[in-house]
């Protein structure tokens, strides 16, 4: 630490008031943003403060005025560009309404996001915007709730939880896409997800505690039973947490008597390893193996061939999450909402009609 930036911190509000010649108290007033004083007391502290170049202890100010100006984020995987991009979307309109956000990655273990979410609780922070890990383990959520802390969950639903939230049509993007799929002569239709089952092994949707990857299979499954495809869980996949298991599974799938033609990617990183799997194994996209991946990361449009994507508003559900919360902030209190915003499929060149 410099000098100068050591000298500043140890500048009290004792100090100040003394330049000013007023009590502490009105210079805690004054420099807190609280009560009333006059304009000519006010401008008094105020240039004592500049002059003395006072720096406002944030902890401090957050026990005398019971704001800390922050918002505490809990994402599944920071690294995954789907939440960078939500990220982003919330870090912008919270920075223009004059807060600061602390995130912390939960990488989709639950005992990870209660814990990041008692630590930012303990750090006083205004409000929280949180991605859950699962929707049948959400105790720590519902004593957000209780206690009037403002909260938003991002991207996930949870089903009683009466806080506003902000989400993406899944379930009528996944239809949408095996529809099409379907009418391109596919039968054997894999999709792939992170999210994990007991023993590993998918047997029905609600083995899935991530709402809106449950919401995606069930369109996907319905769909299908639609056509008159049976038997059409043995085609999910689950437990593609990290690139490797992600590419062992892409593998063995791709290795299998009976491979898939068309695979739907959850996400944008587990599409990739797929991309590179079938690369290893020689076969063709689309001839060989149709592909679509949830999120249109940058990656998707620019390999040969460009992978056709369902394109979630990434930046705003980021964007709608946090004006959400700063309006609770701000005094708002209507009903718990529920955004819903619409996705689109973007057709490239990955998708064709079902190999023999």
């Amino acid at each position: 630490m410099d000098q100068d930036h050591g000298k500043a911190l140890s500048v009290t509000v004792a100090d100040v008031a003394r330049v000013a010649s007023v009590s502490k108290a009105t210079a805690a007033r004054v420099l807190g943003g609280y009560g009333t004083v006059s304009d000519k007391v006010r401008i008094k502290v105020l240039a004592a403060a500049k002059a003395l170049d006072y720096r406002p202890n944030e902890l401090a100010r957050s026990m005398t005025t019971g704001r800390s100006g922050t918002i505490g984020v809990v994402v599944g995987d920071i690294e995954n560009p789907f939440f960078s991009s939500a990220v982003r979307g919330i870090t912008d309109v919270a920075r223009l309404a004059g807060f600061d956000v602390i995130l912390t990655n939960s990488g989709e273990e639950i005992a990870a996001e209660k814990a990041a979410v008692k630590t930012l609780v303990a750090k006083r922070v205004d409000g929280l915007i949180v991605s859950p890990a699962r929707d049948n383990d959400v105790e720590h959520l519902r004593d957000i709730e209780r206690s009037g802390r403002p909260l938003v969950l991002l991207d996930r639903a949870v089903e009683g939880l009466s806080v506003d939230t902000v989400t993406t049509d899944d379930r009528h993007a996944a239809e949408s896409i095996t529809r099409r799929l379907i009418a391109l002569g596919h039968r054997r239709i894999a999709y792939l997800t992170a999210s994990d089952a007991p023993n590993h092994r998918f047997s029905n949707p609600f083995d899935i505690s991530t709402g809106s990857v449950r919401q995606r299979i069930q369109g996907f499954l319905g769909i299908c039973r639609e056509a008159g495809l049976e038997d059409m869980e043995r085609w999910v996949h689950v437990g593609a947490v990290t690139p490797e298991q992600t590419h062992r599974i892409a593998t063995a799938m791709l290795k299998s008597s009976q491979r898939p033609t068309a695979i739907i990617a959850s996400d944008s990183v587990i599409g990739l390893e797929v991309f590179k799997a079938r690369r290893e194994l020689d076969l063709r996209i689309p001839d060989d193996l149709s592909l679509v991946s949830f999120h249109d990361a940058d990656w998707t449009s620019v390999t040969t061939p460009p992978i056709t994507v369902v394109r979630q508003p990434v930046y705003r559900l980021g964007e709608a999450a946090a004006k959400l919360l700063v309006e609770r902030l701000n005094g708002s209190n209507t009903e718990a909402r529920r955004i819903i915003l619409p996705t689109e499929i973007v057709e490239r060149a990955s998708v064709a009609v079902a190999s023999a």
